[in-house]
């Protein structure tokens, strides 16, 4: 059963647990595997900075799995232990609904994406339709790519709002109010015909830095996703933070003006009525004959349109602010930025840096790092492979 409870799970341990840095561990080595080939284990322990005990223990696991083999070798003239991955038929499945989008990437447990595809849903799309539409989807992908669906070990789903973990439903604060209340496990369940594992997207975002992108050896992240909403994912100590409930990293619910605009929340003045894509869309529309699309604010921005550049600069400056206060809580190592604004590059993370540093304790603030997330807008289902790839053998057993 899955360590967050499934519909088919009693109480289960907790996702920041131990067994969830293992599993972070074995993704990290297994990627490791992956990019540079057959290693011994001391150079795995250099490559990933993990101790020589911890891969030890994890590659006797992945063995015992079919994940990896080892066999004897020499390193530096001394006898040694090398392993390789081992190719198996196995195949996980990351999904990622968005406010108008759903997206698909199916990938081997060695971290190898096989296919991949996109479709359009309409803005308030329901529940239902966006899974037919993601069903029918997986069930091109399969075909085209010669994937038996047998091998399909699981899909990780993220949706863009807070997910009652004890019941897979999609909770109040989603940017998909017509999601409020969907058992979005069960369904999925059923129209896919295979585990699912369900997560918020910044969470799922967080989880694929630390699997996927070049932050791998990274201990403590927050991954911060801008869209129509504003969410963060942590990554604390090594595995992915979910606190009491499982709801964390609502930072677009931070509130930055005490008279501000009331957001979809209740409140007034929150992060996300200042610096979402859905306030600059509306923002930048304003007198223009018809409604500018979050492509046509970056295209502007580029050109050196300065009421773009104003809008933007004044959202990123909000959000170093909204930043800086998780930061002088956690003081993580490296704050990475994704969503559709992320060709902004510098352009935003400028001011969100600008922000940081005004509110936090200098020396967290001048010693966290600010960037652009490199897996673009795949960061989501892509970490929704990691966690359907941990999530379903622990499910299995």
């Amino acid at each position: 059963m899955s360590d967050e409870q499934s519909p088919h799970s009693g109480p289960a341990p907790r996702p920041g647990s131990q067994s969830a840095l293992r599993r972070r561990n074995e993704q990290l080595i297994t990627a490791t595997l992956r990019e540079q080939g057959s290693l011994s284990q001391a150079e795995l322990a250099r490559s990933t900075g993990l101790s020589t005990a911890t891969i030890s223990n994890i590659v006797k696991a992945m063995a015992a799995q079919g994940l990896a083999e080892t066999h004897p070798t020499t390193s530096s003239g001394r006898r040694a232990l090398a392993v390789s991955l081992l190719e198996t038929p196995e195949v996980a499945a990351g999904i990622d609904f968005g406010r108008s989008h759903v997206r698909i990437i199916l990938a081997s447990p060695g971290f190898k994406v096989l296919a991949e595809r996109q479709a359009n849903l309409a803005v308030g799309h329901l529940a239902a339709e966006s899974i037919a539409v993601a069903a029918a989807m997986l069930n091109e992908l399969l075909a085209e790519s010669g994937i038996e669906r047998s091998h399909v070990v699981g899909a990780g789903v993220g949706v863009p709002g807070p997910i009652d973990h004890s019941t897979g439903t999609v909770i109040r604060g989603a940017i998909l109010p017509e999601w409020v209340g969907v058992n979005i496990v069960a369904q999925l369940e059923d129209a896919l015909g295979m585990p699912v594992f369900a997560d918020n997207d910044a969470n799922l975002g967080a989880l694929a830095q630390v699997t996927w992108g070049e932050h791998r050896s990274v201990k403590d992240l927050v991954f911060l996703k801008i869209g129509s909403g504003i969410g963060a994912g942590l990554i604390l100590n090594g595995a992915p933070y979910y606190g009491h409930t499982g709801i964390t990293g609502e930072i677009g619910h931070a509130t930055i003006f005490d008279q501000g605009l009331v957001c979809r929340c209740g409140n007034r003045g929150c992060l996300e009525t200042v610096a979402s894509t859905a306030i600059m869309v509306e923002l930048l529309s304003r007198g223009e004959p018809v409604q500018l699309t979050v492509p046509d604010i970056i295209a502007r921005a580029q050109s050196g349109d300065s009421a773009t550049l104003r809008v933007i600069d004044d959202a990123g400056m909000a959000v170093g602010r909204a930043v800086a206060n998780v930061a002088n809580l956690i003081n993580p190592e490296i704050v990475v930025v994704g969503g559709p604004l992320a060709p902004l590059g510098e352009t935003l993370l400028a001011p969100i840096r600008r922000g940081l540093v005004r509110h936090a304790v200098p020396a967290i603030g001048e010693g966290t790092t600010v960037v652009m997330s490199s897996l673009g807008d795949r960061a989501e289902a892509l970490g929704g492979i990691s966690l359907a790839l941990s999530r379903s053998r622990h499910w299995n057993h």
